[in-house]
């Protein structure tokens, strides 16, 4: 029997996979080798080792990792979040013989080999119980570093002595020693890494804006004549120039293997980089795999175990023959995604095709200047800890800002091992005081709670969360709802819980959002007599009992709306989301929250209608952006046809028919100039979509100043901006839909014939 998921049918596995899917997973493979050449070199030179380390890497996390892993549309290779670990490795392990690299590859092997046994022993949920607040905090701390490290490198500053701190503000003493010409090639980096992305131009989108960097660097190397040492002058000052700015490669490929040395093994130094591998590779690599599940089209879950056993396989050669570590790469797989991948062969075929680009393409690697790859770094540093994540962190509560800042701070002062141990001590140490209980009782009421699962004789399973819901709760949590059945109704009680953390509460969601997207339905209680710092869905709640929850003036103004006109108002953020993951603008877009729900039904049509706060990520998952907006879902009587429409911008308009090849089209309609210069208006079936889009329609929406309207056939998604609505405005929104339903009920009736 085939398996259908959201209308798609899931794609075979195994070796009838590849041969079945071989084409998509093939053109897939060539845009995301685009993307990962670029920053494999960049990963290598910015942890201070040889960039071929970086393509080793990424050659056999394509290769090795494919023939035994867990995860289905996900890239392997090595990434940003170990930046910071291997320099932290390599300058604690120099013991002045050079070899200091050599021992970081048998650390690595050693931590491939952890990671293997964690797979195997079922354990991938220890680095999945790390607080989300402290991962946040390590991974601003490598931003920092990361920053920090490059942006010396970026402006040909010579790179001071000193801890991460001394560095990042050492810089500021050392400005006047930049070197011009390499500071303009980071600028244009810097600028094209900026620029590119918000441009809606699919010409430019051909090519990733990191390759666009490393190829606009090329003739800059020729104007300043960067191919032989000599001085340049400027500003009447002599500044260095020649190959030694340029990356270097190994003229004889069949040298450009390194092999462990294991004679540090016996240091503590040693097996505290073997730790730090092992735990900030598994952790990043179960959380971006859980990401990119979200993100997978046919809703494929990850076996996270053995993922994590394919990851650790590939570690360990990579150890072996001189590569970085492996990782679950979020980026790279959310381009193998939105190019249609359909198997991990993928992943396989991206391999391969850098194996041909080192050979045919590494005379031209070695003109591409270090500064072009330290402004891929320092743009990469800058959004692992740029102020959005403060942000993003201090509206899931103070506390949470809290144990991030502390993490960060004992990182860039210590290393990340001991981030991670401190901010987690330091989050328990929070915790503790504000479920105001002894320290063996809140331990007890954490790892040991009374959290129970029963059946009533309606078939309802029921789940009673005791005690203290934290990070050392998760697990036992999970044990007991791994085995529920799929299409059942679930009820989680959390009356009885004194507190209840944001990591738990991550997995709780999750949960309930992966059990209803199989068919089955979820009520939570017994939260409403908590409270907390911030408003965020998943914000840290602290029981207290006779508590009354206050509604925002916001609420207050929606509660009074539903009132006046007989609408169903509802506050909670715990909504089913399902309804909104079927549209093409949540494909990608992972839903954080729906709450503060108004809905009723049009008389005038007889459909039934529903407006709400949405906060959605875009973005790859540290570095995500998040955004707040109120959108209008209408369920429709008749089937209609599918399509999306926004307002289009100048330059999608210019570039539409040189990047019609591409599979790109706006649908436009010559008669209705001013029609199709305004709006982009896309859907596979263009036969239907011309025969919908009447002259009647066309005009009510020259006439209308909406943004975003899509069909998915059963029900439409409307709004006009990406943010919270006002009251006004939400009254504007729901009289736009309204007469909208109105127009395509005359519409469909008028064609029903030919639709």
């Amino acid at each position: 029997m085939t398996n259908q998921t959201n209308g798609h049918e899931t794609p075979a596995t195994g070796l009838k996979g590849l041969t079945q899917n071989w084409r998509a997973d093939l053109l897939a493979a060539i845009s995301v080798s685009l993307v990962a050449l670029p920053l494999a070199l960049g990963v290598a030179v910015a942890s201070g080792v040889k960039p071929i380390a970086g393509l080793i890497s990424a050659i056999i996390g394509g290769v090795v990792v494919t023939l035994y892993r867990g995860s289905h549309l996900a890239i392997n290779g090595p990434a940003a979040g170990l930046i910071a670990v291997i320099l932290s490795a390599i300058a604690s392990l120099d013991d002045g013989s050079g070899n200091a690299f050599n021992y970081v590859l048998a650390a690595t092997v050693v931590a491939g080999g952890i990671q293997v046994l964690l797979g195997i022993f079922r354990l991938g949920f220890i680095a999945e119980s790390i607080p989300s607040s402290v991962i946040t905090g390590v991974m601003v701390a490598i931003g920092v570093i990361i920053f920090t490290s490059q942006i010396y490198i970026a402006t040909g500053i010579q790179s001071i002595e000193g801890n991460t701190i001394e560095k990042l503000t050492g810089i500021f003493a050392h400005l006047d020693m930049f070197n011009p010409y390499a500071l303009i090639i980071s600028i244009i980096g810097i600028l094209i890494l900026i620029i590119l992305p918000k441009l809606q131009s699919r010409l430019f989108h051909f090519l990733p804006a990191s390759l666009w960097v490393l190829i606009v660097s090329i003739p800059l190397v020729y104007l300043f004549n960067f191919l032989k040492s000599h001085d340049l002058n400027i500003f009447g000052k002599s500044f260095d120039s020649g190959a030694k700015f340029l990356i270097e490669m190994p003229s004889d490929l069949s040298n450009m293997l390194m092999y462990p040395d294991f004679s540090m093994a016996h240091t503590l130094e040693f097996w505290i980089a073997v730790i730090s591998i092992s735990l900030i590779a598994s952790m990043q690599t179960l959380a971006m795999a859980k990401a990119v599940d979200k993100l997978d089209p046919y809703k494929r879950k990850t076996q996270l175990n053995k993922d994590l056993i394919g990851i650790g396989i590939g570690t360990m050669v990579c150890g072996a023959i001189g590569g970085l570590p492996i990782i679950t790469v979020v980026v790279r797989s959310t381009v193998n995604i939105t190019n249609h991948a359909k198997t991990k062969w993928s992943n396989f075929y991206h391999g391969i095709l850098l194996i041909i680009f080192l050979f045919l393409l590494t005379p031209v690697i070695q003109m591409i200047p270090y500064a072009a790859l330290a402004a891929i770094l320092v743009y990469i540093g800058f959004r692992l800890a740029s102020p959005s994540v403060f942000k993003k962190i201090y509206n899931e509560g103070l506390e949470q800002l809290l144990f991030m800042l502390v993490t960060l701070i004992i990182t860039l002062y210590s290393n990340l091992l001991w981030g991670i141990v401190g901010g987690t001590l330091f989050t328990l140490l929070v915790q503790i005081l504000l479920a105001r209980l002894p320290i063996s009782k809140f331990f007890s009421l954490s790892a040991n709670s009374d959290t129970s699962m029963m059946i009533d004789k309606e078939g309802t399973h029921n789940l009673k969360v005791k005690g203290v819901a934290n990070f050392l709760s998760i697990h036992k949590f999970m044990s007991l709802v791994k085995d529920i059945p799929s299409g059942k109704n679930l009820h989680i009680d959390l009356s009885d819980t004194r507190l209840v953390g944001l990591t738990y509460q991550d997995n709780l969601f999750e949960y309930v959002d992966n059990y209803r997207g199989e068919g089955g339905t979820v009520s939570i209680s017994g939260i409403d007599n908590h409270v907390s710092s911030s408003n965020h869905r998943k914000a840290l709640k602290i029981s207290l009992d006779n508590k009354q929850v206050q509604l925002s003036p916001r609420q207050t103004r929606l509660q009074t709306l539903a009132q006046e006109n007989n609408y169903t108002f509802d506050t909670l953020p715990d909504q089913d989301t399902q309804d909104l993951r079927r549209f093409k603008f949540f494909e990608l877009r992972p839903i954080e929250r729906k709450s503060n729900v108004l809905s009723g039904r049009f008389e005038s049509t007889d459909n039934d209608w529903e407006i709400a706060d949405v906060i959605f990520n875009e973005g790859a998952s540290f570095t995500s952006e998040i955004f707040y907006s109120t959108l209008m879902t209408i369920k429709i009587n008749n089937e209609i046809p599918k399509f999306m429409m926004e307002k289009e911008g100048f330059v999608e308009k210019l570039f539409d028919r040189v990047m019609a090849f591409t599979g790109y089209k706006d649908i436009n309609f010559k008669m209705y100039t001013k029609f199709s210069s305004e709006f982009l208006l896309m859907g596979d079936n263009e036969e239907l979509i011309r025969a919908f889009f009447t002259p009647r329609l066309i005009t009510f929406f020259e006439e209308e100043s909406i943004f975003h309207v899509e069909s998915n056939g059963k029900n439409l998604l409307i709004f006009s901006k990406i943010k919270l609505a006002r009251t006004d405005e939400t009254q504007k929104l729901l009289a736009f839909g309204e007469r909208l339903i109105q127009e395509l009920t005359i519409v469909y009736n008028e064609n029903k014939g030919l639709l």
